[in-house]
């Protein structure tokens, strides 16, 4: 079986229309959604009804979860919500169902576990990010539990590309753009994001899983940004442009590993509580 796996579209339709373009040349047997299609950008409808027509095997991730009202948005960065609430009002109800009725854990021909955020035995399936590496592991043990017998789990919600693997007791990333996977390994598969870029990668990203071959392939996609962008600016979903300076700022910020920490103390200090 070739899987195509890809995560957190994010309402950005010129990212998704380019990727199952790319899908469809890779001649994959199944689609799988790990969950977000919609939030943050101005396309949920036309994302949700192209996506649905590629019959795809799909988890839901937060934003879906929220905008379908099964979630709240607590927790959610005022940006976040925002999507959330603008969406809502957008959405037709067919498209809702289809949100509400997604499960929280998918798995695929007992090979892959699918979920949205983390794979852990006390749930929290579409709200934890693996973002670190006890984070990781705990993942590794719950997918060692799992009753399928399952050596892959497909995970998203950080938009971070990554594969992960855990064999002898070693935890390791691995870094190529084809990884072949061992029988007496388990592994973590991030396929990044479509639509919704936060590191210096601006591609979508997506890794189709070969179960015959064994192996991961990463997958990246070109595609014109600009009018996704227009059209989430226009919504009042995205601030102004920025200036020059800002995104030269933003960029260099990115290549440092420096984005996040310097955007979370901005964010404390108009608070007050840095």
């Amino acid at each position: 079986m070739r899987l195509a796996i890809v995560s957190d579209i994010h309402a950005n339709l010129e990212a998704l229309r380019a990727t199952l373009e790319s899908v469809s040349a890779d001649g994959v047997d199944r689609l799988l959604c790990l969950g977000d299609i919609v939030g943050y950008h101005a396309d949920p409808e036309e994302c949700v009804a192209l996506l649905r027509r590629c019959d795809p095997i799909c988890v839901a991730g937060n934003h879906d979860r929220a905008v379908a009202g099964r979630i709240t948005t607590e927790g959610f960065s005022a940006d976040a919500a925002r999507g959330v609430a603008w969406t809502r009002k957008r959405l037709s109800a067919g498209a809702v169902r289809f949100l509400a009725e997604m499960p929280l854990q998918a798995c695929v021909e007992g090979a892959v576990v699918a979920v949205h955020g983390a794979l852990l035995p006390e749930g929290g399936c579409e709200m934890t990010r693996l973002d670190t590496c006890e984070r990781r592991l705990r993942a590794f043990e719950a997918l060692a539990a799992h009753p399928s017998g399952a050596r892959v789990c497909a995970f998203g919600h950080t938009h971070r590309l990554g594969v992960y693997e855990l064999r002898n007791g070693v935890f390791r990333s691995r870094a190529e753009d084809e990884v072949a996977l061992r029988d007496d390994a388990l592994y973590l598969i991030n396929p990044g994001t479509v639509g919704q870029p936060r590191t210096e990668e601006r591609r979508a990203t997506y890794v189709v899983l070969d179960t015959a071959r064994c192996t991961a392939a990463v997958k990246r996609v070109e595609y014109d940004v600009s009018p996704a962008l227009e059209k989430a600016r226009k919504a009042g979903l995205l601030p102004p442009r920025s200036s020059p300076i800002r995104a030269v700022t933003g960029r260099a910020l990115r290549r440092l590993g420096l984005y996040g920490p310097v955007k979370r103390f901005v964010r404390s200090v108009r608070r007050g509580t840095a």
